[in-house]
């Protein structure tokens, strides 16, 4: 199975991959409230979290690069309403929306490019968020890479039979993938229905049991405490100096 980037990250072995998930959840909600609610001299103290996330980034052994890149996924989005803001005469607003966007998206991204997934729901779990929705949140990644698997199938099979394919035009070419589409779901459907009776023929309840249990050590709770303190420190130093 040919597995996307993020979750190719997440399988390293880094001091932050060995965190307990409960920590690396509780740190980011932590990070997220003191972006958000952050007003005094945003740029200075993005700056500064920019920073501090790079320094985990590395930390983590991470690519520099494709982690920044990646959170930029969000700024087409947050450029349009910093446009508006911007154009309604209030600039600092829209720089700060900019700002904030990109720092909760580069955050989230490092928790979930350090922690596998199976790992985070489990920590979710363990801090009391809704079953169900772990559940679904379990069954779509799973069938995602299901859907992933038969795309490329069908990929190398429509370029086997047809070489010149993506040298036709673009009302052909659109027909065809409109096809390739339907397909793809009709075949990911009944492959996933397949593993669903796999894994009740082999006594699934409803609940995914990890290979180990999850253990909060000392190093949990010392991560835990500098991720929590860093950026409080930053925020009550910059605003102090505003």
């Amino acid at each position: 199975m040919h597995h996307v980037v993020v979750e190719r990250w997440s399988r390293g072995s880094s001091p932050l991959h060995r965190r307990d998930a409960r920590a690396k959840i509780t740190a980011l909600l932590v990070f997220l409230v003191v972006v958000a609610t952050a007003h005094r001299d945003i740029a200075t103290l993005a700056a500064l979290l920019l920073a501090l996330l790079a320094a985990a980034a590395w930390r983590a052994r991470l690519p520099a690069g494709g982690a920044l890149a990646r959170a930029a996924l969000v700024l087409p989005f947050t450029a349009v309403f910093g446009a508006v803001c911007w154009l309604a005469g209030d600039p600092a607003r829209g720089l700060a929306l900019v700002l904030k966007s990109y720092l909760s998206a580069l955050a989230v991204l490092l928790l979930v490019a350090t922690t596998p997934l199976p790992k985070l729901l489990r920590g979710l779990e363990g801090m009391g968020a809704p079953h169900f929705l772990l559940m679904v949140a379990q069954f779509l990644y799973r069938y995602l890479f299901v859907i992933s698997e038969e795309a490329q199938h069908m990929r190398k099979a429509a370029a086997a039979r047809a070489p010149g394919w993506g040298r036709a035009g673009r009302g052909a070419r659109f027909r065809a993938a409109a096809g390739a589409l339907a397909v793809l779901f009709a075949r990911s459907y009944g492959h996933a229905e397949e593993i669903h009776r796999a894994m009740l023929a082999r006594g699934f309840g409803g609940v995914f049991h990890p290979l180990e249990a999850p253990r909060f050590g000392p190093r949990d709770a010392a991560f835990l405490a500098c991720a929590c303190a860093l950026p409080v420190a930053l925020r009550l130093c910059v605003e102090r100096l505003a």
